[in-house]
């Protein structure tokens, strides 16, 4: 289960490489006015919790606590029993399993999680590219790409419409594999503790001293 696990949780952070890039399709107006109103929400976000719930592709699922602060930091905070710890700190992101040994130390902006906390989100330009915006009755969903490599991974944000917010994201992975991960009781502009955002290898001990006696 542990193995299931750290495999979703890495489709859901880090970009897959050799996958058929997606194509992307002609923007419309309506579709870059919904492009214009995501990056003023996400921008416009500077603290975020709620619970969240994770699917991988198998449909194994796991439930948790997420914490967002803008910019570059974020903390997904697994239900016991999993012994997942995911924390952005604003230049890694860093995943730790309590029982499989040393955290991983990601670089943030190698990782589609990168794009929720960056100081100015913008997702058609620069070094990201829009390839699709959708919309069903009260939701809207836009997929991101590298723009330099588009066979890098896909993350598709999931918005309502009224109120406009984040309620989703999947992450598709090189072999076509969805990860998703959904938000529920959310609640924005929350004053968080720093330290969520901090993270303490707990297998590291600090060098005793020489002190001659």
């Amino acid at each position: 289960m542990r193995r299931i696990l750290l495999l979703a949780l890495a489709a859901v952070f880090v970009t897959a490489a050799q996958a058929a890039p997606p194509a992307r399709t002609p923007l419309s107006a309506q579709d870059k006015a919904d492009i214009a109103r995501a990056e003023e929400y996400l921008n416009g976000v500077t603290t975020l919790k709620a619970r969240f719930l994770q699917v991988s592709p198998n449909g194994t699922s796991v439930e948790g606590d997420a914490y967002l602060s803008r910019p570059g930091k974020l903390r997904l905070q697994y239900d016991p029993p999993s012994p997942l710890l995911v924390v952005a700190d604003g230049s890694f992101l860093i995943v730790h399993d309590s029982q499989l040994g040393e955290p991983s130390y990601i670089p943030l902006g190698s990782t589609p999680a990168g794009i929720l906390v960056r100081p100015g989100v913008k997702l058609d330009g620069g070094d990201v590219a829009v390839t699709r915006v959708t919309r069903q009755p009260g939701v809207v969903r836009i997929s991101v790409v590298e723009a330099d490599d588009a066979a890098a991974g896909e993350i598709t944000l999931v918005f309502s419409d009224k109120p406009f917010a984040l309620r989703q994201w999947l992450v598709k992975d090189a072999q076509h594999q969805v990860t998703t991960v959904s938000l529920y009781q959310a609640q924005s502009g929350l004053s968080l503790d720093s330290k969520l955002f901090e993270f303490k290898n707990p297998k590291f001990t600090a060098p005793s001293l020489n002190t001659g006696n």
